[in-house]
């Protein structure tokens, strides 16, 4: 089965740089701040949080999968671009690959939008059903969403 790519974009009303400040470069706290049930931990196995990066996420009790490490592809802090690619874990069984690409654009209102771009390789002829790349969507974009309101409730942690 060839690739599934697949677009996503999210608007905020958080400046693009604090949005990228907090979902990107300090992600790995935040984010299990806001999702502890759905994110235990976020740990850096190797490197200086730069492009070939390796990270560890544990995932709570009842999710799906226990863990995956991922590796940092990209990383521009003054364009506020971001890539990663699942190395290890996660839906590894079924993928050969997985990356995602995250643009994080100034919004003429002074907000942004997260522009998310996600690619699955299925291993051999694998089959994936559109529930499951809407469910993985739905994630996506509620990690940003809560994101947002962290920010929104701590105006000044940035």
């Amino acid at each position: 089965m060839a690739a599934i790519t697949y677009d996503m974009e999210i608007p905020s009303s958080i400046s693009a740089n604090k949005m990228f400040k907090a979902f990107v470069l300090d992600g790995d706290t935040i984010i299990p701040k806001v999702l502890p049930h759905a994110i235990t931990s976020v740990q850096t196995l190797e490197g200086d949080g730069g492009v070939g990066t390796i990270k560890l996420t544990t995932f709570g009790e009842g999710s799906m999968h226990k863990s995956v490490t991922h590796r940092i592809d990209g990383l521009d802090k003054e364009n506020f671009t971001y890539s990663y690619t699942i190395i290890e874990g996660g839906a590894l069984d079924v993928f050969e690959s997985i990356s995602y690409h995250i643009k994080i654009v100034a919004s003429p209102d002074g907000g942004c939008i997260c522009k998310n771009r996600s690619i699955y390789k299925p291993k051999g002829d694998a089959q994936v059903s559109e529930e499951e790349i809407k469910a993985g969507k739905e994630r996506a974009s509620g990690i940003f969403k809560k994101v947002e309101a962290y920010l929104l409730t701590n105006p000044d942690a940035y």
